[in-house]
């Protein structure tokens, strides 16, 4: 894990905006359009080496691509692996069900209404070794031409893909969960044997409480968010904590969120994998305020924190003395060698979201980048 000793690093959750060309080209390919595969490298190439320098002039130190590849963070895996060609799933989302106005805005997002889940219908294995290593190949190109601390990639953890795609094939969840997490292992060794770090994107362990298990008691969902980490863990046994990092999120909507599992009730689970950083949401009305979890909860030896400064579904541009004030309350609580600052999800979801601008986004990552030099001015003098 990159970390500085002389002032607070940034980066971000992941996904950011595609170019409109691309986006046409991917909802093209989702839908069952045939699409030219040299053409479509060539945009998704050319849009991570646009973004990546996008990235670099905000001022950003830890980048990625963008996952400019993908036409979700997670939904990816079925055109990777073999096993999913059962039926869509229909998803409730506890805390928007209680409002049918907002639950058809919300799910009428052009990119969220085009996502295809289908159910894991036979055995999982790998089909498409490539694409995590072209991945890894273009991003690694797009690096060498600007200035950066070091390179991310993310990839969907098997909890999230477990809750995502219906299991209609294996005998029980463990088994189910393990066969992803073993499916899952070459794209996670791949990007980390390209020198990346991974980031192993988990929703599942705090979205999954309102969706996936909202009907079951808090204590039941830790004894299964804990089967989650495990399966985790065997995926990523082969590489160092330190080039691991992890994201809990609570959904990347604008809803009301007030089904979200308290971070204080899962917190002691989420330091149980083996991940040394975490990424977690810091900046949105329901989350701001967690902070003080950690007046009571110590922060594990070796275990780093990327808390959200900057909000994922709205286009306001945080003000950098905020930011600086939300990296101080963290940076005063765990330790300024702790901390990196981060956005709270990824503002490029799912292909076509739009809830943020394209440009403000990047206006807002180079608030951030100003925010973190205000609050190394104050924790390094």
């Amino acid at each position: 894990m990159q970390k500085s000793t002389d002032r607070f690093l940034t980066t971000h959750t992941g996904s950011l905006p595609r170019p409109d060309d691309l986006i046409r080209v991917m909802y093209a390919k989702e839908e069952g359009v045939p699409v030219e595969p040299l053409a479509l490298a060539g945009q998704i190439r050319a849009a991570v080496a646009e973004v990546v320098k996008k990235q670099a002039d905000a001022g950003i130190d830890l980048i990625n691509d963008g996952e400019m590849s993908k036409p979700s963070y997670a939904t990816y895996i079925k055109d990777r692996l073999d096993g999913f060609g059962g039926t869509g799933n229909t998803f409730i989302y506890q805390d928007v069900h209680e409002f049918p106005r907002l639950e058809k805005k919300v799910f009428g997002d052009p990119g969220r209404s085009r996502r295809k889940t289908p159910a894991c219908n036979g055995p999982i294995s790998v089909r498409d070794k490539l694409s995590p290593q072209t991945d890894a190949d273009n991003l690694k190109s797009a690096l060498s031409g600007v200035k950066a601390v070091g390179g991310f990639m993310s990839a969907a953890s098997p909890g999230v893909v477990s809750l995502f795609f219906r299991n209609d094939y294996y005998k029980d969840f463990e088994s189910y969960i393990y066969a992803i997490a073993d499916a899952m292992r070459d794209e996670y060794e791949t990007i980390a044997k390209a020198g990346f770090v991974v980031q192993i994107d988990c929703p599942d362990l705090a979205m999954g409480r309102h969706i996936q298990y909202a009907d079951l008691s808090l204590q039941d969902f830790r004894k299964r968010i804990q089967l989650h980490i495990e399966a985790l863990n065997h995926a990523v046994k082969n590489i160092p904590a330190e080039q691991l990092r992890m994201h809990l999120c609570w959904g990347n909507y604008e809803g009301p969120h007030h089904r979200d599992v308290p971070l204080a009730d899962i917190i002691d689970i989420v330091f149980s994998a083996k991940p040394t950083a975490i990424s977690l949401e810091a900046a949105n009305p329901r989350h701001a305020h967690e902070f003080t979890v950690f007046e009571r909860v110590k922060l594990p030896d070796g275990k780093v924190l990327i808390p959200g400064v900057i909000e994922s579904k709205s286009n306001f541009i945080e003000h950098p003395e905020l930011i600086a004030q939300r990296i101080a309350r963290y940076a005063n609580l765990i330790g300024r060698e702790n901390v990196i600052a981060g956005s709270d999800c990824g503002y490029g979801t799912w292909v076509g979201q739009a809830a943020v601008d394209p440009d403000v986004v990047f206006a807002k990552l180079a608030a951030m980048a100003e925010g973190a030099r205000i609050a190394s001015q104050q924790f390094w003098k």
